[in-house]
């Protein structure tokens, strides 16, 4: 063999070899950053697998269940009667929204000890927004009007 042909040879397995890797990474990266959407129920029908992904979890927190401690918390979500009890340890605190039957979506893993643990956590206060005067519940959204609760307590 010449020596020409031994450096395209070297070249090509060095190609084969970064590309290989390129594809490893990426794989496992999006493998690792996926994130199931279940219900609760579906969380606890699930057995062993809900051990091994990473999962998002939504239901409406139960008032009186948040105990804050520092940036964490923890909170019990209830959807349908069935319930899940959260332990949310993440980077920044709970979002302002975060409040007694707001509607909050937990990101993370489920322990083995029966413990959504969240990394990530948002909410949505449904009770600031109501249907405007006459207006049929459940019609368009440009039907919504925003409640100032500040000037209501005012009257």
């Amino acid at each position: 063999m010449s020596t020409q042909k031994k450096s395209s040879a070297k070249i090509v397995v060095a190609a084969v070899v970064v590309i290989a890797t390129v594809v490893y990474l990426a794989w496992t990266g999006v493998q690792s950053n996926k994130s199931y959407y279940v219900t609760i129920s579906e969380l606890q029908a699930m057995g062993g697998k809900a051990y091994t992904r990473h999962l998002r979890v939504a239901g409406n927190v139960v008032p009186g269940s948040i105990q804050h401690s520092g940036p964490n918390a923890q909170f019990t979500l209830v959807e349908l009667n069935k319930t899940l009890r959260v332990d949310y340890e993440g980077m920044e605190p709970p979002p302002d929204t975060f409040k007694d039957n707001a509607q909050a979506l937990a990101i993370g893993t489920y322990g083995r000890d029966g413990v959504f643990h969240a990394t990530q956590l948002q909410a949505k206060c449904a009770s600031k927004y109501a249907p405007a005067p006459g207006a049929t519940p459940g019609g368009p959204a440009k039907t919504a009007v925003l409640i100032d609760k500040k000037s209501q307590s005012a009257e």
